[in-house]
């Protein structure tokens, strides 16, 4: 790996919108602003905002569970597959 590149060690987030600083974050408030970012856009554009993607090689189980999410959860009949390439 290249000297200019750095691992992150923590979560960052930015205050001030997309153009503010970034800043190291607790895991607590980093989820927290996933959630509430997640919530927002739902409430503003509907459930149709989300979308699920699965893997054909992962079980029957796996991908049902992930197809049970997106339309229980996120209300969305958004999913996709790769088994269909």
């Amino acid at each position: 790996m290249p000297k200019d590149y750095v691992r992150l060690t923590q979560p960052l987030v930015r205050d001030g919108g997309r153009s503010g600083e970034l800043r190291p974050a607790t895991w607590d408030e980093a989820l927290d602003r996933t959630v509430d970012g997640l919530r927002a856009a739902g409430e503003r554009h509907g459930p149709r905002t989300y979308g699920v993607f699965s893997c054909s090689k992962a079980t029957n189980e796996v991908n049902f569970a992930a197809q049970k999410f997106s339309r229980v959860a996120l209300g969305s009949n958004n999913i996709d597959s790769c088994n269909r390439t």
